[in-house]
């Protein structure tokens, strides 16, 4: 069987595994031909622990680096885009989508752009906003509750989260016309937090796991990475949604227990046996 191929957009954060530095491996390692369409470049992820990073926006480069793929006549099987790093930016990843895809490939939409109930320090309202057509785009979009919650325009709310908000949240991103739909970051109780998926026209499955009460940067780029690689291996949505979820926790469990700073990011690497190992009971 050929190898598949896939096309990540995303930046590069040279400290606290998150972005491409997680896409990457975990993609690879799953088996992908992985392809990287780096958005920005910066010093660390942005969250409040590191201040003063450095960043530096590729949105110059970016028109010329897809022109040239175009003239090699490249294609892939999948495209996935994380965190995009100005707002014209949105319109030529957009534009990627419709010169690269073909019947069969997939397009996925991690729309990295805020949690916690607010937007991320570089994103704007108009950047939200902008997503929102970007995602009518994709086949597969993977919003947390924050990022669903403004990609719809109803309100945030906190955990713990009925299922009627969660469903109502699903129920608005469907009519965005994605194949299918996945949030992550819900939480049904204090004691548990996991994914809520579904397919158009299907019902809508939650996987909850054990809740630990810190905040892991990078684990919706991990999940997403997952989700994509495991799906691109033969997995059904909600089985590859499930296997994430699992692995993301076990993840979690281990870099708790070895007390590495939360913001630092979680131990992914040591976890991809496992990973391999219930693909194929699967």
């Amino acid at each position: 069987m050929a190898q598949k191929r896939i096309a990540a957009i995303n930046d590069i954060s040279g400290f606290g595994k998150c972005s491409l530095t997680v896409a990457l491996p975990i993609l690879s390692a799953l088996g992908c031909s992985t392809s990287v369409v780096p958005t920005a470049v910066l010093s660390t992820h942005t969250g409040e622990e590191f201040s003063g990073y450095t960043y530096r926006d590729l949105t110059p480069d970016l028109n010329d680096f897809l022109a040239h793929w175009l003239r090699l006549g490249l294609s892939f099987d999948a495209i996935y885009s994380g965190y995009l790093g100005s707002f014209a930016q949105i319109d030529m990843v957009s534009g990627m989508f419709e010169s690269f895809k073909s019947a069969n490939t997939i397009i996925m939409v991690d729309p990295v752009m805020g949690d916690n109930g607010k937007l991320y320090s570089l994103y704007t309202p108009q950047m939200a906003s902008e997503l929102s057509s970007m995602c009518k785009k994709a086949d597969i979009i993977t919003p947390n509750i924050t990022e669903a919650a403004f990609l719809t325009g109803m309100p945030y709310k906190e955990a713990p989260h009925s299922r009627e908000y969660i469903i109502e949240l699903m129920k608005r991103l469907f009519e965005f016309g994605c194949k299918h739909v996945v949030i992550t970051g819900v939480c049904l109780s204090e004691d548990e937090i996991g994914v809520a998926c579904g397919s158009l026209g299907s019902s809508i499955a939650f996987f909850m796991e054990g809740r630990y009460k810190a905040f892991y940067s990078g684990t919706g780029d991990i999940f997403a990475s997952a989700l994509l690689g495991l799906m691109l291996k033969g997995l059904n949505l909600e089985c590859a949604a499930e296997l994430a979820a699992k692995y993301i926790t076990r993840c979690i469990e281990r870099t708790w227990s070895s007390g590495v700073p939360h913001f630092y990011g979680i131990n992914f690497e040591e976890e991809l046996p496992w990973l391999f190992s219930q693909m194929s009971s699967v």
